[in-house]
């Protein structure tokens, strides 16, 4: 009787799914969907992918079906795009199509639709355009955003030096210098980093970062009408984001105390005031709401990508002691021990912004970029995208790409530099996204890394535990991003 049962099941379990299958086969026939693998009911293509190492299943997808496929993610359709002349098409030559941002639960189900990151239409326009225009123009106040980076990386500096050359896990201490710089552009404060309310907000941050990957949140961005009604880290991850916004307003409130329309200090300021001058617009999306939200999306996006980035660079240098020696000798040769390093010395050192480039070409900290969204029915290629699909560009596919960097599997700053040794741009290089919807942050970021960079070789030598022959640099996670092993280094004073 058992035996009945079982069979009856299973029966029904195939006739189920054979159902399905015809009616998914028939709602795309006459389509020109992009191809993919078929689905299943509810987990769409999950069984195709490692999720230890998502982005290497997503090209795998990719030698089978091509540069433009489509796969379900749970039941989100999803499109992914793998090489950079497919990136660069839709990106740059068809950027207004493919200018949405695409969901990811987790995170957008809390901001909903305020700020940059996970904003779209009128929202994002208005957002983005404001935030470029205040961080490129940053000659309010007194200083500029260069100088604020130049003084964080002397703050740096001492706080290694107090290790005193003893070991040290790197990871918080390089996150404390990009999230002073966010704090510095947003309210002009500077916090010691040994200061509580600091170190409160790092650890909402540094928790969010590293609980994103859960896979009780990457549940929730696959079916958030579900699990959003059960108890689980995804309240405790929403919980972090709306301490996060907290943290900022209260800093707004003070900020509203002392506000000086004439003579705005930071990007707070510079956002007051523009709610002061919209105030009688009943539509204006100057509000608290998306302050918080901008505020929350540059912390985000400027403190743990940053950190990690400076954190895996250190790593790489010390497993690629030849490569540090070099940059060591250049920086010594170019600028000395004594004179602070500035953006104007990147001309005259070559071969450390070849390296700096290098790190984030191999690192590929955003393999798949965030998900973009289609905001029309799509012509592309042969192929039409249906209003509203998500889209992924492979970001990891161009940086990787063996035609532009010749054994891309291999950290080698030769990639960035031509045959007299002049630094070379690529296109393919695009750790930050292209198009109308790449990081906004962009050149800040650029910016943070090759002064830190700079100035910590300058004053220290990098010592492994361990020889460099057996440091790993695989990611311990490759997901959303790549996340470097854990290890602990010495850094001695020069």
């Amino acid at each position: 009787m058992e035996l009945v049962g079982i069979t009856t099941l299973v029966l029904m379990t195939c006739v189920i799914y054979l159902v399905y299958l015809l009616v998914w086969k028939g709602s795309h026939k006459g389509r020109s969907l992009p191809p993919g693998p078929t689905p299943l009911p509810i987990i769409g293509n999950l069984m195709q992918l490692n999720f230890r190492n998502v982005p290497a299943s997503l090209s795998e997808l990719a030698k089978e079906y091509g540069p433009v496929y489509m796969l379900y993610l749970g039941s989100q359709p999803t499109v992914v795009l793998h090489g950079y002349e497919v990136i660069k098409e839709a990106l740059i030559q068809q950027g207004d199509e493919f200018l949405g941002r695409g969901p990811l639960p987790i995170i957008s189900d809390v901001q909903k639709g305020h700020g940059i990151i996970f904003s779209n239409g009128e929202t994002w326009k208005q957002m983005r355009r404001f935030s470029l225009m205040t961080l490129r123009n940053f000659g309010m106040g007194k200083r500029s955003v260069e100088e604020r980076v130049q003084e964080e990386a002397q703050y740096l500096v001492e706080e290694l030096r107090k290790t005193e050359a003893q070991p040290l896990d790197p990871t918080f201490i390089l996150s404390c210098a990009p999230c002073n710089i966010i704090c510095s552009i947003l309210f002009n404060e500077h916090f010691q980093y040994d200061n509580e309310t600091f170190l409160s907000l790092m650890h909402l941050l540094d928790e969010s970062f590293r609980k994103i990957n859960s896979p009780w949140n990457q549940m929730y961005n696959l079916w958030p009408g579900l699990i959003r009604h059960l108890p689980g880290e995804h309240r405790a991850f929403s919980e972090r984001l709306e301490s996060v916004k907290h943290f900022i307003l209260k800093k707004v409130k003070e900020h509203q105390k002392s506000l000086d329309l004439s003579n705005p200090q930071d990007y707070t300021d510079c956002f007051l005031s523009k709610m002061e001058q919209e105030k009688h617009n009943p539509v204006s999306e100057f509000n608290l709401e998306n302050l918080a939200i901008c505020g929350s999306n540059l912390f985000t996006a400027g403190t743990q990508t940053t950190g990690i980035t400076l954190k895996y660079g250190l790593l790489l240098l010390m497993k690629h002691p030849e490569v540090k020696a070099k940059v060591h000798e250049e920086i010594d040769r170019v600028i000395g021990r004594n004179q602070i390093p500035c953006m104007k010395d990147k001309m005259r050192l070559p071969y450390t912004e070849a390296v700096v480039h290098e790190i984030q070409r191999y690192i590929s900290l955003l393999p798949s970029s965030l998900p973009h969204a289609v905001i029309r029915d799509t012509k592309f290629r042969q192929y039409v995208i249906p209003k509203g699909t998500t889209v992924f560009p492979m970001l990891s596919s161009a940086l990787y790409d063996s035609k532009e960097f010749p054994n891309p599997e291999k950290f080698d700053p030769g990639h960035f530099l031509d045959k007299d040794g002049h630094f070379r741009k690529s296109d393919y290089f695009m750790p930050f996204s292209i198009g109308k919807r790449a990081c906004v942050g962009e050149s800040l970021v650029h910016m943070e890394l090759f002064l830190f960079f700079t100035t910590i070789l300058q004053n220290f030598s990098l010592k492994p535990l361990v020889e460099p022959k057996e440091l790993e640099t695989k990611p311990i996670v490759s997901g959303l991003m790549n996340i470097p092993p854990p290890f602990k280094l010495c850094f001695i004073p020069r």
